[in-house]
């Protein structure tokens, strides 16, 4: 899967993190891995910019999304899913999402990741223009991000524990899978 990240917002931001989430939401909600994305971070200039044109409302707002493709063109009558496509571009406006993130007592990672799964499930065709259909988008927003943090977790652990074994088997000259000399003295 493709993801590109264009940081034009003048923030530092954890880009790999919004790649990882991206590419997890979008392997949990089964679209094809050649699929490309686009995450796009921009000032509020750019962003009020950009609200203003496209949904004729004013000043700059979190997360916008521009869909490319529609899922279902450009595939052969035999195939099982919906191709490979362009997803379109998910624009996130971290400065926005800052005050965002302090005003619900969390990070702004943990808000502009929240946001690039939000600015995912509208490429993908959902709203929450009614309230049935704010409560199925929210339920499945919070569902990902919930996943993809325990994912990411139970990685990292992984990960550590794996680190360690490498020292304590590097520190005795050993390498994983081989029988330790200890065991071997005692045996004459």
């Amino acid at each position: 899967m493709s993801i590109e990240i264009a940081n034009e917002s003048g923030v530092a931001v954890d880009e790999l993190a919004l790649v990882s989430v991206s590419r997890f939401a979008l392997g949990e909600l089964g679209i094809n891995p050649l699929a490309e994305l686009s995450v796009l971070l921009m000032d509020v200039d750019a962003m009020t910019e950009l609200h203003v044109k496209w949904m004729d409302e004013p000043g700059p707002t979190d997360v916008m999304s521009f869909p490319m493709d529609e899922l279902d063109t450009a595939r052969r009558p035999d195939d099982a899913g919906p191709g490979p496509a362009l997803l379109g571009d998910v624009v996130l406006c971290p400065a926005v999402a800052r005050e965002q993130a302090r005003e619900a007592g969390h990070s702004l990672d943990d808000e502009l990741h929240l946001l690039t799964v939000h600015g995912i499930l509208h490429l993908l065709g959902y709203d929450h223009v009614e309230p049935a259909e704010e409560k199925a988008m929210f339920r499945l927003q919070n569902d990902l991000l919930d996943q993809w943090r325990e994912h990411r977790a139970t990685t990292a652990a992984r990960a550590r524990l794996e680190a360690v074994d490498r020292a304590v088997l590097g520190a005795v000259g050993l390498q994983a899978g081989e029988p330790h000399p200890v065991g071997e003295q005692n045996r004459s």
